[in-house]
């Protein structure tokens, strides 16, 4: 399946893509895909995307990040052996965390800000994970059967800002300077992840590319840390970091400008698309 979110006219809801038609399956107390994951489960989805004849062309939507109201938005930093060659930094022996915040991500297809404050708008390309079940204290071992589905992320940072201190938060959650979507995708018809590649592509040109394999730090490795520490519930997303590539590191330094175009493409999820503008006054 794929689980989306999505406004059409001056509604907001959520649902499943089906060729060119968005099953609508928002009802009544549960709105929200996250409210879905957490009281129906993906099995639940399923059942009522089969029952339910409400259904919307996929041109008469916008496309909202998938999941738009997440308890927690976690991302690794620093996440594949040749990012951190390219930024000269030693191979971290834990996962290196930040948080997100809901409002500095847009869903596919909208354009991102570039912030007013700063002209270092650096591009990111990432595959997200989405939790389906609450849980603490994962084994390695078992931490594949929470995932709900995976997500394209492209979560750009402002560089000057992440550098303010050695906390990188700042940098990374200026208003819609982010992207996720266009929806997730189920494992059952994502695959495998460690065979997906992620790749990044700026204004038509490839910048980045990796395979998920060639993580330092593994997905199940990432969800048996985190939830070492916090318990994961649906609806959390965990950002799982980039390959090498981006613009920071280029001679002269790469930044996104606006009339930019950035694409997020992870074989077996899809292509996150996003345009730039300069943020409004």
């Amino acid at each position: 399946m794929r689980l989306l979110s999505f406004r059409a006219g001056d509604r907001e809801s959520f649902g499943v893509s089906i060729d060119r038609e968005v099953v609508d399956l928002a009802d009544g107390d549960v709105s929200t895909l996250r409210a879905a994951l957490a009281t129906w489960g993906l099995q639940g989805i399923r059942d009522r995307a089969g029952r339910q004849s409400r259904r919307i062309p996929a041109s008469d939507i916008r496309y909202l990040p998938p999941i738009t109201d997440p308890e927690k938005i976690l991302v690794v930093g620093l996440n594949y052996h040749l990012h951190a060659k390219e930024a000269r930094m030693a191979i971290p022996k834990y996962p290196s965390l930040f948080a997100r915040f809901p409002g500095s991500q847009v869903g596919h297809g909208e354009p991102v800000w570039r912030p007013r404050l700063s002209e270092q708008f650096d591009y990111e390309a990432e595959l997200a994970v989405v939790i389906g079940e609450r849980c603490r204290g994962m084994a390695v071992g078992n931490a594949m059967d929470v995932i709900a589905g995976y997500s394209c992320f492209a979560e750009n940072s402002v560089r000057d800002y992440q550098r303010h201190t050695n906390q990188a938060t700042p940098g990374k959650n200026f208003q819609r300077s982010g992207a996720f979507g266009p929806w997730i995708v189920t494992p059952d018809e994502a695959g495998d992840p460690r065979a997906m590649t992620v790749i990044g592509r700026l204004n038509g040109k490839e910048m980045q590319r990796d395979s998920v394999a060639n993580m330092i730090f593994s997905i199940p490795e990432i969800i048996a840390y985190v939830s070492s520490f916090t318990e994961l519930v649906p609806g959390d997303v965990i950002v799982t970091g980039t390959p090498a590539g981006v613009g920071f590191t280029k001679k002269p330094p790469l930044y996104l400008r606006p009339g930019d175009r950035f694409e997020v493409e992870i074989a077996g999820v899809g292509v996150l698309r996003n345009s730039v503008i300069d943020e409004p006054r």
